[in-house]
């Protein structure tokens, strides 16, 4: 891969960062992202690099201390919805139990047919405050797409002549999957977990939105869009230094898949064709 081709996806790794050593950083200074230090809305300038909140905290602050959850809440999602597609999806696409695979597959459907939110915010009530079951909920709510997509792509490599050899010689199940199946699959779900990493993003934004997750006064991107919505107008960096790295990350992310998949010619078969 041509680093000049990777460039893209440089932004999005310099969110990632600042989110997961923010609170690190802000330690460092020995600041506070929970202690006023002037009046609401107060603007930029003045010593204070981005200004005040809705309740006089520096912006900064919370901008170091806000990305953390919302970034670990993404990765454990996207890493848990994966494992839940990886292992479903290959297996209802490679099983000959087809009964069995079709009513897990209703089950999947039924999942991915209820509204994202809803669901959310029912699965998260039941332990307020915990953001790890804020994590479990978006990986719950985004696994369907996970096993839509691994089942297409298992089942199109399984149907292959060279798949077909190794069924006919008596290989076993899981040399098959070895052998076979992941080559062609990786590239598939790897983007597909790239996709769902940004998804997540949003999800958890909008989780803490919404006041699932810990509680204020804990930062949080999504919360500080919220909070300081009012003074929009006073200080504006209140709302727009959280939505834009939300945007910069998002957009980073999209642009590096984007990129590998023109560098993987023919290996990544699109997914919006596999859904």
């Amino acid at each position: 891969m041509r680093p000049r081709r990777l460039a893209v996806g440089i932004p999005a790794l310099l969110v990632v960062l600042l989110a997961l050593t923010g609170p690190w950083l802000l330690s460092l200074s020995c600041g506070s992202s929970t202690t006023p230090i002037g009046g609401p809305f107060k603007a930029a300038g003045d010593g204070v690099l981005l200004g005040t909140d809705v309740l006089g905290r520096d912006v900064l602050a919370r901008v170091l201390a806000g990305g953390n959850t919302l970034v670990l809440q993404a990765v454990a999602a996207t890493i848990l919805g994966s494992l839940i597609g990886l292992t479903i999806g290959t297996w209802a696409g490679i099983t000959h139990r087809t009964r069995t695979a079709a009513v897990v597959l209703r089950v999947v459907d039924t999942i991915a047919a209820l509204p994202a939110l809803p669901l959310l915010l029912l699965l998260a009530a039941g332990l307020p405050g915990n953001d790890a079951v804020v994590a479990i909920a978006i990986a719950i709510v985004s696994a369907p797409f996970s096993v839509r997509v691994v089942r297409e792509r298992v089942r199109a490599l399984a149907a292959t002549d060279y798949a077909r050899e190794a069924l006919a010689r008596g290989d076993r199940r899981w040399s098959r999957i070895r052998y076979d199946i992941r080559p062609g699959l990786i590239p598939v779900a790897l983007a597909e977990a790239g996709i769902r990493f940004v998804a997540a993003t949003q999800i958890a934004a909008t989780a803490a939105f919404l006041g699932l997750g810990a509680a204020a006064p804990a930062a949080s991107w999504g919360r500080m869009v919220r909070e300081n919505s009012v003074g929009l107008a006073a200080n504006p960096w209140s709302v727009l230094a959280p939505a834009l790295l939300l945007v910069v990350l998002a957009i980073g992310v999209t642009a590096l898949l984007d990129r590998t998949a023109e560098l993987q010619p023919g290996s990544l078969t699109r997914i919006e064709d596999l859904a």
